[in-house]
């Protein structure tokens, strides 16, 4: 959930989103961003989502509903406009996730991707 512009402080959508309790991204600024947004859109309800917290720790979530758009100009500053909501559990330390999910994380990145197991 990580913003894609290096204008936005790195960490701040994944803190609004689990204050908040959602999942989302930035803004769609090409063909291959508004691809990504389709697929975040269509992924159903009850699908288990990943992400990590400043700290460094993940944190499972499940979403809970459809695509909304965020207008608020908290969300517009840290770029997490397009939401869903997601129930976020408590953070778990690395060694306390799925090899699958660390592995996935490894690779680097910001992008929405499925994660594989190993």
């Amino acid at each position: 959930m990580r913003s894609r512009s290096d204008d936005v402080e790195p960490w701040a959508a994944v803190e609004r989103a689990l204050e908040r309790g959602l999942c989302g991204m930035g803004a769609v600024s090409d063909e291959r961003s508004a691809r990504r947004l389709d697929r975040f859109a269509a992924v159903p309800d009850g699908a288990v989502m990943w992400t990590r917290d400043p700290d460094g720790r993940f944190v499972r979530g499940v979403l809970t509903g459809p695509l909304e758009h965020d207008r608020d100009p908290a969300a517009v500053a840290v770029d997490l406009v397009h939401v869903r909501r997601c129930r976020w559990s408590e953070p778990v330390e690395e060694h306390r996730a799925p090899p699958a999910v660390v592995a996935t994380y490894a690779r680097g990145g910001r992008n929405f991707q499925r994660v594989r197991a190993l």
